[in-house]
């Protein structure tokens, strides 16, 4: 090789280099506008959080601190805690707009809040009212390029000086949310920055881009807190419902990341997946907002686009929400680097790049929000004008829903649609409606006249036909369903003689001990935290039993199977402080204990009979790591350690070799491949099995399971259709159309069984996502819940899986050796919300080592 080549390929990777670095560490006028002078007292955020934005991943704490600086700093800026993660991290709101409208600001939130009542807004001169625009950044923490934008927005906002800013800050109220999930951000810029090598390497093949699992994308308890806006489950969440309500902005704009390969996307997403009760009005001011972005993405010669791969379907979304409340909803999905500096299909992506792209268009968002101020304030209005007139063209007046079984679960569900200020009230007596029975004192009525109209008739109607057959997230979210509650809509007669008294507050069952008998206690298993007060009565060193068959006590009182009792003869501890345990943990879960006075009973077998079974205390493990769904994963953790406070221990993947697993008598195995379990660590699995222990698997964990020969576990794969011709284009959409997203389906459930202790009726609703249909076998196992003959209660589902889910088993048990096998199709514990199906493994966890299969 000649000196000359050998000097300019030292020349090459010299400037390679030096574009590395640039790419890695723009300076701040880099990305603000050029032509725009700055009020030097106003702290850049070099300044504060000591390095260029961009050059390293921003933590939370230097986010809060930058914050606290500005508004120090500015009568422009106000921050306010609205709530704290599960990791006691602050959730910030950001108020920027001009000192003279920070004066009046609470003036300005409550006329701006009458927009949506229609006994007020006509009288609202919209021509002088400010635009509300919230901006929110990284819901996913580990998307984090929207909350170091988050900084150069506001520094620019605080700092530009100008008619032009001025002009912004009088007509509008710009909140900002600087990071949406601080727990997960903070997470993913610990390990992007421990690995950041001074001279960046952007080898995609590079540890810093390989987040260890769970990533930084989700909160504490590895939920996806983006899918949580309808929910309501978790702190950060019920944090920002509580600010969107007091706000109810006219814009707001969601700042995330995507695959490293692709662009820059901003909505409109796909026209024929918009959720139906989004007003097309809706998406013509969005193309209008659109255009704002395109120009200036154009002018910086950005790649971009629109109208594909996302839709406005899920109305659970930070981009949907605002879109029933009279808001537009933005989605914005930047290419991301994942780390520094990453090579791509579109050559070098440098997290600056990423940045600029986010700040760029969350002030075109304001821009175009500043045009259009009167357009979208007027929009606002009739968005609710319109909703009240087409209430009143319509026979259906309110909703009903409550259960004749569980006062706790009706509550729980209060609780939800109350963070959505949707307003509720008590009927005033008991009523049987459609043959369903509504409870006075277990039912609440949801009137349609109100605000929240539309916002009720999504969370609650039935959909089963659709305009288009793929979806980015889930097609179904009943919560009457998810509740497992009975429902029924009323007309305007049944409405005047039912409405009470209006409920504005959330409040669980007292629990307490009802009776005097000294012979035995017995607990009823259908409330909601029955299983956490049993597994806190079987901790403080009570013996319980379990009832197999039905009974009636001395005095009369009917109990159910699946009551559990704890008989006061074989207590080691005396009768006094017994009482005092159970009437501690009854206020503590919510549940009255009853009182027995005799061992005798009026039907069924007497207390000391066989059919009762001792209840072993759960030692609880679970296996997760790589390998394993983080979000199943974590849908169990937080309901043991927030619902019912018991312990799991989780178990990883890569060192289970090393466990010993004798320590625990119940494994879960939450969704997952198992690939990192080693041929030595599946045999301990199976000895483990084989020795009396329960284990416990659902959806793809079957296969494991089957896998292990733990249980003969069949699964039905769809006839291929070979007369069928697709054509190049539309293959992906016909592969699409065979995914289920997420849909409801009905199983009829045999109540006899213990997996069913604690339902009362036949039927139950299950959430299924994934294509994992079971196929009955010879073997001795036994299917206690089977989808019904007519399956889908909403949803979609394409005819080809349907067929094949009809009739088909949910669940299996087997036993292998002196051990259990228990497996589920579909994921009891859905995004926290399935609070009807959480005692399906529950029953497992308590009562599936006494389940017999012959």
């Amino acid at each position: 090789m000649s000196k000359a080549i050998k000097c300019i390929r030292l020349l090459i990777v010299i400037l390679i280099t030096i574009s590395f670095r640039a790419l890695a560490q723009e300076n701040l006028h880099d990305y603000l506008p050029a032509g725009v002078s700055y009020n030097k007292n106003i702290p850049t955020p070099k300044s504060i959080i000591d390095h260029e934005v961009g050059e390293w991943h921003v933590t939370h704490d230097k986010l809060v601190y930058y914050f606290y600086n500005l508004a120090q700093a500015s009568p422009r800026v106000s921050v306010e805690v609205y709530g704290k993660t599960y990791e006691n991290r602050p959730l910030l709101n950001v108020t920027i707009t001009s000192p003279k409208n920070h004066e009046k600001l609470e003036e300005i939130r409550t006329q701006h809040l009458k927009l949506a009542d229609t006994n007020l807004s006509e009288e609202l001169k919209t021509e002088e009212m400010p635009a509300v625009i919230r901006l929110g950044y990284s819901i996913h923490g580990n998307e984090a390029s929207g909350s170091n934008a988050a900084l150069l927005v506001a520094y620019y906002l605080t700092a530009a000086q100008g008619e032009k800013i001025d002009e912004v800050l009088e007509n509008c109220i710009i909140l900002i949310d600087p990071c949406l999930n601080p727990d997960g951000l903070q997470r993913f810029s610990t390990w992007v920055n421990e690995h950041k090598s001074m001279n960046l390497n952007a080898d995609p093949n590079s540890r810093e881009f390989d987040e260890p699992w769970p990533n930084g994308r989700t909160n504490h308890y590895w939920f996806d807190l983006n899918r949580d806006w309808l929910m309501a489950q978790h702190p950060e969440s019920i944090g920002r419902l509580e600010l969107f309500h007091r706000w109810l902005p006219n814009v707001q704009t969601d700042h995330h990341e995507m695959g490293s390969n692709a662009t820059f996307f901003f909505q409109p997403g796909v026209p024929s997946r918009k959720y139906p009760k989004i007003p097309m009005e809706n998406v013509r001011i969005t193309e209008r907002i659109a255009s704002y972005h395109a120009k200036a993405l154009d002018e910086q010669m950005r790649l971009y686009y629109s109208k594909e791969n996302y839709d406005d379907y899920y109305i659970g979304k930070g981009s949907t929400y605002p879109d029933l409340h009279g808001g537009i909803g933005i989605l914005f999905e930047q290419a991301s680097s994942r780390g520094h500096l990453q090579e791509t299909e579109n050559g070098m992506l440098s997290l600056p790049f990423a940045i600029k792209n986010h700040f760029t268009t969350s002030l075109t968002t304001i821009e175009a929000s500043l045009a259009m101020r009167e357009d979208l304030l007027n929009y606002q209005r009739e968005f609710y004008t319109k909703a009240a007139k087409i209430h009143e063209k319509e026979k259906i007046e309110a909703l009903i829903i409550g259960t004749p079984d569980d006062a706790t679960r009706t509550q729980l569900f209060s609780q939800v649609l109350l963070r959505h200020h949707i307003a509720i009230y008590e009927p005033k007596k008991d009523l049987k409606i459609h043959g369903k029975d509504f409870p006075k004192e277990k039912s609440i009525v949801i009137p349609l006249d109100q605000p929240q109209s539309m916002l009720i008739k999504a969370m609650f109607e039935r959909q089963t036909d659709f305009q288009d057959s793929i979806f980015y997230d889930v097609s179904a979210w009943d919560f009457d369903l998810s509740f497992n509650l009975n429902s029924a809509w009323l007309d305007q007669a049944n409405l005047k003689n039912i409405l009470g008294n209006s409920i504005s507050e959330f409040s669980l069952p007292e629990g307490k001990i009802e009776g005097d008998g000294t012979y035995a206690y017995a607990i009823d298993w259908n409330p909601y935290f029955a299983p956490g007060l049993v597994y806190a009565l079987l901790k403080n060193g009570l013996i319980l039993k379990v009832a197999n068959k039905p009974f009636t006590s001395a005095s009369g009182q009917y109990f159910e199977r699946g009551t559990v009792i704890l008989p006061m003869g074989i207590q080691i501890k005396d009768a006094d402080e017994v009482r005092d345990i159970l009437a501690n943990n009854a206020s503590k879960f919510h549940e009255n204990i009853f009182a027995i006075e005799s061992g005798q009973v009026v039907d069924g077998s007497d207390l000391g009979s066989r059919n009762f079974d001792i209840v072993k205390k759960p030692v609880i493990a679970m296996i997760v790591d790589n390998g394993v769904s983080a979000s199943e994963s974590g849908e169990v953790w937080h309901l043991f350690d927030q619902r019912y406070r018991m312990p799991v221990t989780m178990l990883s993947s890569e060192t289970f070799d090393r466990i010993n697993l004798k320590r625990y008598n119940v494994l879960l195995l939450p969704n997952g491949s198992y690939g990192p379990l080693n041929a030595s660590s599946q045999e301990k699995i199976k000895n483990w099995v084989r020795d009396g222990g329960t284990l416990i698997a659902w959806k793809d964990a079957l296969k494991f399971v089957n896998k292990l020969q733990l249980a003969e576990v069949k699964f039905k794969t769809a006839p291929k259709d070979t007369l069928a011709i697709i054509s190049y284009a539309d293959r992906e959409n016909s592969r699409g159309a065979q995914v289920i997203g997420g849909a409801i389906f009905e199983m009829d459930i045999d109540r006899t069984h213990p997996l069913a202790y604690g339902y009362h009726q036949g039927t139950l609703p299950i959430f299924k996502q994934g294509t994992l249909i079971l196929e009955t076998t010879k073997k001795s196992h036994t299917y206690p819940f089977r989808y019904t003959q007519n399956p889908l209660m909403s949803g979609y589902v394409s005819d080809k899986n349907l067929q094949m889910i009809k009739g088909s088993p949910a669940t299996i048990v087997a036993t292998y050796g002196q051990g259990k096998v228990i497996g589920f199709t579909d994921n009891p514990n859905f995004r926290a919300i399935w609070y009807g199906t959480n005692k399906l493994l529950m029953n497992a966890i308590f009562f599936g080592n006494k389940i017999s299969t012959r």
